[in-house]
C-alpha cells in the first residue's frame, strides 16, 4: 500500500515555488549552478532549472554530482569541471534529506572550491539528521519514524512521493 505524499501537480508547485526562492536568493548572478546528486536528485535539479529559465535571466549550469550512498567518503565526481563552478552560485540538490549524511558530504566537496554563495535544496525534509546539515530551500517538512521510508518517483509519465 502506497501512501502518496506529493502527487505531480503538488510536485511541480513545489518545484516552483523553490526556483522563485533561488532566483530571489541568487538575483545578483550572473549564472547558478545547480549541482544535483546522481538520479532523483540531478532529476529535481533539471525540473528547477526548466521553472528558473522561465522566470529568469540568470544563466543556469547543471551539474551531476556522483557520490557513493553506502560510502560517502569515497571520492565524490561532478559531470562538469572545478572551474565551471569555481565563484559563481551553487545550489546542492537532493531529492530526500533524511540522515543528512549524502548532503554533507556533497557540501563539504564545494567547499574545497571557493564560491560566490552556496545553498542547499531538497524536495522532501524527513527531520532525521545525523549531522549538522539543513536544507536552505525545501519542498516539504515530514516527521517520519525510522522505520518509514520515502520514495520519490520521477518517471516520464508520472512523479509522486510516497512513504512505505
Amino acid at each position: 500500500m502506497k501512501n502518496i505524499i506529493l502527487n505531480k501537480a503538488e510536485i511541480q508547485h513545489k518545484t516552483k515555488r523553490i526556483a522563485y526562492q533561488i532566483y530571489e536568493t541568487f538575483v545578483d548572478e550572473k549564472e547558478v549552478v545547480l549541482a544535483g546528486i546522481s538520479k532523483s536528485g540531478f532529476t529535481f535539479a533539471q525540473l528547477i532549472a526548466v521553472e528558473l529559465e522561465k522566470i529568469s535571466p540568470i544563466k543556469i549550469t547543471l551539474c551531476e554530482v556522483f557520490i557513493n550512498k553506502t560510502n560517502p567518503q569515497e571520492t565524490i565526481k561532478t559531470s562538469i569541471l572545478k572551474e565551471d563552478y569555481s565563484n559563481k552560485g551553487l545550489v546542492l540538490i537532493d531529492d530526500v534529506l533524511n540522515s543528512g549524511t549524502t548532503l554533507i558530504y556533497g557540501v563539504k566537496h564545494f567547499l574545497e572550491v571557493p564560491l560566490n554563495k552556496f545553498k542547499t535544496a531538497v524536495l522532501v525534509d524527513r527531520n532525521h539528521k545525523k549531522y549538522p546539515v539543513k536544507a536552505d530551500f525545501k519542498g516539504i517538512s515530514l516527521s517520519t519514524s525510522l522505520q518509514e521510508h520515502i520514495q520519490v518517483v520521477f518517471e516520464k509519465e508520472d512523479m509522486y512521493v510516497y512513504l512505505n
